[in-house]
């Protein structure tokens, strides 16, 4: 059974698929499926800015500030 990215485990044909769509829809079984917002995306999201700010050089840093107020205010 192949996985998704986060290791679920889904059916790999259509008839299999269209079997558990109908399973979750009447209940007897849950959807594993990622839903965003969970604690592991938010996760990765958080590393993602200070890692980010921590490789730039200042004044790489000063450019894109500049652009981003540029975008923002118009000017």
């Amino acid at each position: 059974m192949p996985k998704g990215p986060q290791g679920q485990k889904r059916p790999a044909d259509v008839i299999g698929a269209a079997i558990l769509v109908g399973r979750i829809a009447t209940g007897e079984s849950e959807d594993t499926g990622n839903k965003p917002g969970t604690e592991a995306n938010r996760k990765g999201g958080k590393a993602g800015g200070p890692a980010r700010a921590a490789a730039l050089s200042p004044a790489k840093r000063k450019a894109i500030a500049k652009k981003a107020a540029k975008a923002r205010w118009g000017d």
